[in-house]
């Protein structure tokens, strides 16, 4: 399969520009350059940098210039230190993954989705002249299958908005189930030469997720172990409605191994299709919760490391710190050079 040169091994930077506090003294603080040092000392090729439309728009949809400063101070970081970026735009106006009531109308109001398409037109003008190190991502985690249709005719808009400024770069183009390995097969065919097809993977969810208060119908101090048989996730995902998403919502009831084969076999149809169309894989998120134990954690991701290394498919962890799964956090210390050597 083809492989995304420059995005091989990297790490998110959630919490900064995106789901955090959006004050001059939390992003300044944040993520600063000695972040961005020490990430590159790890040995990472790339950062993923998600952002949330509130940090570079006014109300009305004008310009923040401020916001953009804190983007442009990021890749100037990352020009330093040889790191590559992808720029994510993980909410704009009337969309985020995990709140459908916010959400509900994104798909069926022009209003909304020329506001979003706005967006990205300042963004790659802007940007453009950074495509050597940037790849660009449309738009984080597409929720329900139902509105894959007017997902893929959006996408074909925002490509072509990019490419009145940058031709070449690439552009992340993920699918619906939030961004699930197996709705990559739901993607119109690549729209250019320069189309990278994304996923994120939290598979079994209820491991990786295990006791996150946010998971609907996740039953308090829920814990269980990594590997397990398939048998034993199944079965406790079943009254658990998050959990049985993506690869577990198509009841592949064949998948009976845990461990790299696992992780081989639920990618196994987007690297066909990948394959087809000559175009890269990527997994813009992956990780597991700090409420599980440290062994478990390392196992879990030396193995997903392996599937993706076999095939060549770029990743970014997430995250670099707090939001429950930093790997830099106080809770991880003790597990850190074992972490960062499954995934760098």
């Amino acid at each position: 399969m083809k492989k995304l040169i420059g995005y091989q091994k990297g790490i998110n930077l959630g919490g900064w520009l995106s789901q955090g506090i959006y004050t001059d003294e939390h992003i300044e603080s944040f993520i600063t350059e000695k972040d961005i040092e020490k990430i590159a000392s790890w040995g990472a090729d790339h950062v993923r940098l998600p952002i949330d439309f509130e940090v570079v728009e006014n109300d009305n949809g004008t310009v923040n210039e401020k916001g953009y400063k804190y983007i442009d101070n990021c890749i100037e970081w990352c020009r330093k230190n040889k790191l590559n970026i992808v720029l994510d735009v993980h909410k704009t106006y009337g969309y985020i993954f995990d709140d459908p009531r916010y959400s509900a109308d994104f798909f069926n109001n022009n209003e909304l989705q020329k506001r979003f398409i706005a967006l990205w037109d300042k963004l790659a003008e802007r940007y453009a002249k950074d495509s050597d190190i940037i790849m660009f991502e449309m738009l984080n985690e597409i929720t329900g299958r139902d509105i894959i249709e007017k997902w893929n005719e959006l996408a074909e808009i925002c490509v072509k908005t990019i490419r009145k400024y940058a031709p070449e770069v690439k552009i992340l183009y993920g699918g619906t189930d939030n961004n699930a390995v197996t709705a990559v097969k739901l993607l119109s065919a690549p729209f250019d030469k320069n189309i990278v097809y994304n996923f994120h993977c939290y598979e079994p969810l209820i491991f990786t997720h295990q006791n996150a208060y946010w998971v609907d119908g996740m039953p308090n101090n829920f814990h269980i172990e990594y590997p397990c048989s398939l048998n034993e996730y199944l079965e406790k995902s079943k009254d658990i409605p998050d959990a049985m998403k993506g690869v577990f919502s198509d009841e592949n009831t064949d998948l009976s191994l845990t461990g790299s084969e696992f992780f081989e076999s639920i990618f196994k149809e987007a690297i066909e299709i990948a394959e087809k169309y000559d175009v890269c894989l990527y997994c813009g998120e992956y990780g597991v919760i700090n409420q599980a134990y440290g062994d478990d954690m390392v196992r879990w991701l030396t193995d997903i490391n392996k599937a993706f290394d076999k095939f060549g498919i770029g990743r970014a962890i997430w995250t670099y710190k707090q939001k429950d799964f930093g790997i830099s956090d106080e809770e991880r210390i003790s597990h850190l050079d074992e972490i960062l050597n499954s995934v760098f």
